[in-house]
């Protein structure tokens, strides 16, 4: 898979965040309110601001061209993320070649003939993304995909075929994306494949399709060999429902005689695989008994594997190729806590390094193989130099039936003085719980983690069951389990930090996003004793109705859906999917709870917010509920998203007592609207102006 299928795929959207004291971190700006639980070492030290946790960062994303002449990176511009350009021999004499001015760039990428740097951008969240392009030499910006309500996919991209790559637009039918070759020069696009059937295609560096990939009625996925545009009649691959998300392949040699599979067919955790394409002959690469095989470093030339990752408490690389060995080496022996490759040239000589250490701002190098130098690129966040950053903790904690879940709890300042992971005594806890749910939490730097850290409370994020990367039966494990043992795992999670001697039993918050927030809804409604208090983002209410509104691009995929959650064509399904919904419980609600929602949410709408809001209206139960009308699935703009943590941050003092950074002007640039509620924040009404 090349560099820029891979930067496409997904959009980063990571943060950095870590903490003694810094000149203006007590400013009058950043006052606080503290808890009678709040110990006296957390009480005097400095508050780190929202802004520089969650503000924009300085620099962020560092990439160097193919070639090897310029630097990229994302950095503001008028208060907007943009992309900024620099000669790779004078760093120093930068120039912005985007004009964001009003949602941020997130992700970028260049152009394999280095003539061109890309990004993808949505409008108002609502993430139909459209591909640009910007010329390194006359900054002239073009629409690649010049559609209106047209989401784009990256097919495939050549290391040989520099100035063209394989795209999938949508606009013909939402549903499905037809095959077209981009000439990212030209802007031409010519039709390769009209798609009536595939969910998705890959190619190889000859940007020739070569296999389609469809669902099948099990709920795996059937692969289809594809000659001259053909797709042939009979799957040459499949999986079945348990093997669906811990099988895919992982792309082709430059020469296509080999293709990689991660695959946990016949086994439990995802192994990496090399098949021969003309035999069909497997050969086992490489396999860990506790995670799946994460990731790989292929040959920037060949794109035959030289290194993969596995990723179990935290992400370790091991090298099959004696060079990267060494050059692995190198950086192991010169960098702390985690680390990675974010970008390389062609001849892979340079490399753009990443470096979290947590307890410290993540910083990126420029890594110069044959002179043997590692120089300092950026300081992602250089306002948190010397911030009172604190040490994530990885930990195993049992479920009930005998599940381990892979866990990671922050502390806060000055809790725990001998550093055995245990504060000298129970603190205020907040149960941070990750979106998916078919994702995981790891371990590195987490501005949420610190920013409650820093307030006075301990925070743990746990990879309950359904969780990816821990092998198909921890997965599997979540079938049809949304509101029954996944939620069963939060709890027992809970259970144990108050063992431990962690959190105190009654002032215990849980908080999330996306699947998180359903999460948070299931705590409040089905275990309301459990949680002082709640914290929902972009969570759905009712899953009938969150199922009903899947957006059309993710239709050839829907029996995923029914086969782990409930299928809402049988009444079986229904009775389980309405069981499993917090909005038929929502006259259970006892406890305060925060309701963050995107107007333009494609994937949970705004009508999953309204519809629990307004049950709980009905009952004469107060809630919280803050809209963002130029907003989708989160909060992408910094002024949107600070003002969120803001009144975050406020709630959670209100109900366990622990610090928080004033209003101050946080809600003005924000377009936040408070539906309901503002008198259970504590100081939003006069922040308000009420």
């Amino acid at each position: 898979m090349s560099r820029i299928t891979r930067a496409l795929r997904m959009l980063a959207t990571g943060a950095a965040a870590s903490a003694l004291m810094l000149p203006g971190y007590a400013s009058a700006d950043h006052h606080s309110t503290t808890g009678a639980s709040m110990t006296q070492t957390a009480e005097i030290a400095p508050l780190i601001p929202r802004e520089a946790l969650f503000g924009n960062p300085s620099r962020a994303q560092g990439r160097i061209s193919p070639d090897g002449k310029w630097l990229s990176w994302l950095a503001p511009e008028n208060g907007v993320l943009n992309i900024w350009l620099a000669p790779a021999d004078d760093p120093d004499n930068a120039r912005v070649i985007t004009s964001a001015d009003d949602r941020p760039i997130r992700e970028h990428f260049w152009a394999p003939d280095s003539l061109s740097v890309g990004y993808i951008q949505d409008k108002g969240g609502d993430e139909n993304f459209l591909l640009y392009r910007i010329d390194v030499e006359t900054l002239e910006e073009t629409t690649l995909t010049p559609f209106e309500n047209t989401r784009v996919q990256i097919i495939g991209s050549s290391e040989t075929i520099k100035d063209k790559i394989l795209i999938g637009v949508n606009n013909r039918d939402p549903q499905y994306h037809d095959v077209h070759l981009l000439d990212l020069n030209t802007g031409e696009i010519e039709l390769v494949y009209e798609n009536n059937a595939y969910a998705g295609f890959m190619a190889d560096d000859t940007l020739t399709l070569r296999m389609a990939m469809a669902q099948n009625e099990a709920g795996g996925t059937d692969y289809f060999r594809v000659n001259d545009n053909v797709v042939e009649d009979e799957p040459f691959e499949t999986t079945a429902m348990e093997d669906s998300l811990t099988t895919s392949p992982a792309g082709y040699t430059t020469d296509g005689s080999i293709l990689y599979w991660l695959d946990s067919r016949d086994r439990n955790t995802a192994a990496l695989y090399a098949q021969d394409t003309g035999t069909g002959e497997r050969e086992l690469i490489a396999e860990n008994d506790k995670a799946d095989i994460g990731g790989t470093i292929r040959d920037p030339q060949t794109g035959v594997v030289e290194a993969y990752s596995v990723n179990y408490l935290k992400n370790e690389w091991t090298a099959t190729d004696p060079d990267l060995r060494d050059a692995l080496a190198f950086l192991d022996d010169r960098l702390e806590g985690e680390w990675g490759i974010s970008s390389r040239t062609d001849d892979d000589r340079t490399w753009i390094v990443w470096n979290d250490t947590v307890s410290a701002p993540s910083k990126t190098y420029i890594y110069d193989r044959d002179a043997g130098t590692l120089t300092e690129f950026y300081v992602s966040r250089p306002e948190l130099e010397g911030a009172p950053l604190m040490p994530m903790h990885p930990i195993e904690i049992a479920s009930r039936d005998g599940l381990t879940l892979p866990s990671y709890l922050t502390l806060p300042v000055g809790s725990d003085a001998d550093g055995d992971g245990r504060p000298d005594e129970a603190v205020p806890m907040i149960l941070f719980v990750h979106g998916g749910p078919w994702a995981r939490d790891g371990y590195g730097q987490n501005p949420v983690h610190q920013m409650f850290a820093n307030r006075g409370y301990a925070v743990l994020s746990v990879n309950f069951r359904g969780s990816t990367g821990f092998g198909k039966d921890f997965l599997n494990a979540a079938n049809k389990q949304w509101g029954l043992k996944m939620h069963d795992d939060l709890i027992d999670a809970v259970d144990w930090a108050i063992a431990e001697g962690i959190a105190i039993e009654d002032e215990v918050a849980i908080m999330g996003g996306s699947y998180g927030g359903y999460a948070t809804l299931a705590g409040l409604t089905f275990t309301p004793e459990k949680f002082a208090c709640g914290v929902d983002i972009v969570g759905p209410s009712n899953l009938e109705t969150l199922l009903s509104t899947i957006p059309p691009y993710w239709a050839p995929l829907v029996k995923i859906f029914h086969e782990r959650m409930g299928d809402p064509n049988t009444e079986e399904g229904k009775a389980l999917l309405r069981a499993a919904s917090p909005l038929y419980k929502a006259d259970q609600i006892t406890k305060p709870l925060l309701i963050g929602q995107g107007a333009n949410d494609p994937r949970v709408k705004q009508s999953e917010s309204d519809q629990i809001v307004s049950a709980m209206q009905e009952a004469g139960i107060p809630v919280t509920y803050v809209l963002y009308p130029d907003e989708g699935h989160g909060f992408a703009k910094p002024a949107n998203n600070m003002a969120f943590w803001a009144i975050t941050e406020n709630f959670l003092a209100e109900c366990l007592g622990g610090r928080a950074e004033g209003f101050g002007d946080v809600l003005e640039p924000s377009t936040a609207e408070i539906v309901e509620g503002e008198e259970y924040v504590q100081g939003l009404e006069d922040a308000l102006g009420g």
